[in-house]
């Protein structure tokens, strides 16, 4: 039998940590350094949440699968970037690149989950078409833009 809360908790569980490890590679890249096992730990923890989100029980495709599809594809390509490529070259900026959006689209969703099952958020953007909503979100790619600008100018120094 399907146990949703338990499948649920889990799949938390993973989004959670596959967004703090991948915050913790992102730092890595900033700093110049590469941190093989949080990076391994972050492609197979975002990989695992999006590949488990598709085991929600839905009716028809909803904008979270649209996500999840987005992220499979921009993980694919890091991982091609990362461990086929070695990240020479252009390929270097190719693995920055799609590991930051590859964590944010996982805090993306985590702020939507946030404006959704969170009383006092749900107040403020009950559709989420609500300018607090929109607000956070634009906030969230502002963040995101500069740790990437961050994380391309990091990757560059000697000994990376």
């Amino acid at each position: 039998m399907f146990d949703l809360p338990m499948f649920t908790l889990i799949h938390v569980l993973i989004s959670v940590l596959g967004i703090v490890a991948g915050l913790v590679v992102i730092g890595g890249l900033m700093g110049g350094a590469r941190l093989d096992g949080w990076t391994a730990l972050f492609l197979l923890t975002t990989i695992l949440t999006s590949v488990t989100g598709f085991f929600f029980p839905a009716t028809q495709v909803t904008p979270a699968h649209a996500v999840g599809a987005l992220s499979l594809v921009v993980l694919a390509v890091c991982l091609l970037a990362r461990y086929v490529k070695r990240m020479s070259g252009r390929w270097r900026a190719t693995y920055v690149l799609t590991a930051v959006a590859a964590v944010y689209l996982n805090v993306f969703v985590l702020v939507v989950q946030l404006f959704v099952k969170t009383p006092p958020l749900a107040q403020l953007a009950p559709t989420q078409a609500e300018p607090p909503f929109a607000v956070t979100q634009a906030v969230v790619l502002l963040v995101f833009v500069g740790l990437g600008w961050a994380a391309l100018r990091g990757f560059r120094k000697p000994g990376f």
